[in-house]
C-alpha cells in the first residue's frame, strides 16, 4: 500500500523544499521507502538525471535524502525562465518548446496527464510519496487548469498540509486568509498546518496556534524553529544566494549575479569552504578589485545576460582583473561569454543574432536547438585529480584555445584556456562538488581545503531530519497521508 501527502505553502520561499527533504530523510530513517514529487517547478537551477533528463535541483536533493538517484518522474513539468514573459518548457525531462506565460496559463491543464503518469510510476515504487507544491494555493486567479497545487491534489486525491512562514510576518493572515479564499472542495483537502522559520521561544506562539486552529478547523503539526544549518544544503532559488556569502576572510571569489543565472549549485561547495570569501555581486555594484578569482556561472540566456554584464560595466572590471594577473573561470554560459563571438543563427534565445564576447578566450560559440544533457566523469589534467559533473547546454564552442583543453573526459579533451592559463572555461557544471578537484583548484591559488562536501550535505540532511522529528508531529502527518 502506497500513501501520499502534499506540503503546500502560503507563498514562495516558505521553506517547502527543505522541509520535504527533511521529512523524506526522517521517514527513510524510520525504515520507509520514500519518493519525492513536485508536479510543476519553475527554476533555472536544474539537475541532470542518469537517464539524460532534467528536473529541478530541489527534487534532486530530495532524491538524495531518499537515498535514490534523481529521476524525471520526480518533477515532470519544469519551467526555465528565459525572459520576463517566456520560459523553456520541459516535460518528463525533455524540452518540448518555449511558451509565453499567457499561453502556458491557458494550456497547462493538458499537462495533467503526464503529471499523473509520473506520479503513479513513483507511487508504485514506494511506501510514501511526499509531494511538494509551488507558490500558493490561495492564488485563485491561477486555479483554473492548475497542476501545481490544489489542481493536482484534488485530481490525485492527495491530502495537503499547508505551511506558513512566520519569518516574513503575518503568518496568521497567511493561513486563515488561505482558508477563506479556497473553495469548499480545495479547503476539504487541507488536513493540517505547520509554521516554519520561527526564531526564539516557540511557546510564545501558542495562542497563535490556537487562533489558527479555531478559525480554520485544521490541526497544528508544529512550529519549526529556524534551522541554522540550512545554508549547508544546495540553494534552490537565486533568492537564496545571498545567504551563501562567504566568511569575509580568505580567498576572494567574485560572482556577478546576472538576471538569468542558472545552475548556480556550482557555487555551493565554494560557499561552504571556511576560508573562501564568496562574494555575490549584485547589479549596481562594481566587481571587487581585491578578487582572486572572478567566476562567471551558467546562464539561461547567454546573449541577454552578456548585454547586462556590459551595461553594468563588469566587462571593464573583468578586463582590469585579467591585466592585474587575476584568474577568471567561466562555466557553461559563462564560458560562452569569455569567447570572441556568440552566434545564435536559429534564434534559440531570441531573434537570430551574432554578438561579440568578452574576447578573453580565442573561441567561438554557436547556439543550437539541440540540448546536451549528460552526467560526466573526467580528470583535471593539470592536477591529475578526478572529478564528476554534468553538461546541460545548447551550443558548441570551438577555436584555437580549445587546444589548451584542461579536462580529459574519458579520452575526450574538453574546455579551453588562454596562454597564461589564468582564463579558462568549460561546459561542465558541478566540478567544485568533487573534493579532490576543488582542493587542487584552491591549492593553486594558495588556499587549503579539508572539506568533504558530500558528507557535509548528508550530515546536514540527517540533522534536518532530527530537527523535524523534534518539532513536527510526523506521526500525525503519516496518519493524515492517504492511500493512492
Amino acid at each position: 500500500m502506497t500513501r501520499a501527502i502534499m506540503i503546500q505553502g502560503t507563498g514562495s520561499n516558505v521553506g517547502k523544499s527543505m522541509v520535504v527533504a527533511g521529512l523524506i530523510r526522517a521517514c527513510v530513517r524510520r525504515g520507509m521507502v520514500v519518493r519525492p514529487f513536485k508536479p510543476q517547478n519553475m527554476s533555472n537551477n536544474a539537475a541532470v538525471t542518469p537517464e539524460g533528463g532534467e528536473i529541478g535541483r530541489a527534487q534532486a536533493l530530495q532524491a538524495r535524502a531518499a537515498g535514490v538517484p534523481p529521476h524525471v518522474d520526480m518533477n515532470p513539468v519544469l519551467l526555465k525562465p528565459q525572459s520576463e514573459t517566456g520560459a523553456q518548457l520541459i516535460v518528463q525531462g525533455k524540452v518540448i518548446g518555449t511558451q509565453e506565460a499567457r499561453a502556458f496559463g491557458r494550456e497547462r491543464g493538458a499537462l495533467m496527464a503526464p503529471v499523473l503518469d509520473s506520479f503513479r510510476r513513483l507511487a508504485a515504487q514506494a511506501d510514501l510519496v511526499l509531494v511538494e507544491g509551488a507558490g500558493s494555493p490561495a492564488e485563485t486567479n491561477l486555479r483554473k487548469g492548475d497542476i501545481a497545487n490544489m489542481g493536482f491534489a484534488v485530481t490525485a486525491g492527495v491530502p495537503v498540509i499547508l505551511m506558513g512562514d512566520i519569518d516574513r510576518g503575518g503568518v496568521i493572515a497567511q493561513l486563515v486568509g488561505s482558508h477563506a479564499v479556497l473553495d469548499d472542495t480545495d479547503r476539504a483537502l487541507i488536513r493540517g498546518f505547520a509554521i516554519n522559520k520561527f526564531r526564539g521561544d516557540p511557546s510564545l506562539f501558542d495562542d497563535g496556534l490556537t487562533d489558527i486552529a479555531h478559525r480554520t478547523g485544521w490541526p497544528s503539526l508544529g512550529v519549526l524553529p529556524w534551522f541554522d544549518a540550512a545554508h549547508r544544503l544546495p540553494a534552490e532559488d537565486v533568492l537564496d544566494l545571498p545567504a551563501r556569502a562567504g566568511s569575509g576572510a580568505g580567498l576572494v571569489v567574485a560572482v556577478p549575479v546576472l538576471p538569468r543565472i542558472s545552475n548556480f549549485d556550482d557555487l555551493d561547495p565554494l560557499a561552504a569552504e571556511p576560508h573562501v570569501d564568496l562574494r555575490l555581486i549584485q547589479r549596481g555594484t562594481p566587481l571587487p578589485a581585491d578578487a582572486d578569482v572572478i567566476l562567471l556561472p551558467g546562464s539561461k540566456s547567454t546573449i541577454a545576460d552578456l548585454a547586462c554584464l556590459r551595461a553594468e560595466g563588469w566587462d571593464i572590471d573583468i578586463a582590469a582583473h585579467v591585466r592585474r594577473g587575476g584568474h577568471v573561470m567561466g562555466l557553461c554560459g559563462g564560458y560562452q561569454m569569455l569567447g570572441q563571438t556568440i552566434a545564435d543563427p536559429a534564434g534559440v534565445e531570441g531573434p537570430a543574432a551574432t554578438v561579440a564576447g568578452l574576447g578573453l578566450l580565442d573561441v567561438h560559440t554557436t547556439l543550437a536547438p539541440l540540448k546536451t544533457l549528460a552526467l560526466r566523469t573526467g580528470v583535471d589534467t593539470a592536477s591529475g585529480t578526478a572529478l564528476t559533473g554534468y553538461e546541460i547546454h545548447m551550443g558548441e564552442t570551438t577555436g584555437p584555445d580549445t587546444d589548451r583543453a584542461w579536462l580529459d573526459m574519458g579520452g575526450v579533451a574538453a574546455g579551453a584556456a588562454n596562454a597564461t592559463g589564468r582564463v579558462k572555461g568549460c561546459y561542465l557544471h558541478g566540478i567544485f562538488g568533487s573534493d579532490a578537484y576543488r582542493s587542487a583548484f584552491l591549492d593553486q591559488l594558495g588556499q587549503r581545503s579539508d572539506l568533504s562536501y558530500d558528507q557535509m550535505v548528508d550530515d546536514t540532511l540527517d540533522a534536518l531530519a532530527q530537527h523535524l522529528e523534534a518539532h513536527m508531529d510526523i506521526d500525525l502527518l503519516l496518519r493524515l497521508a492517504a492511500e493512492v
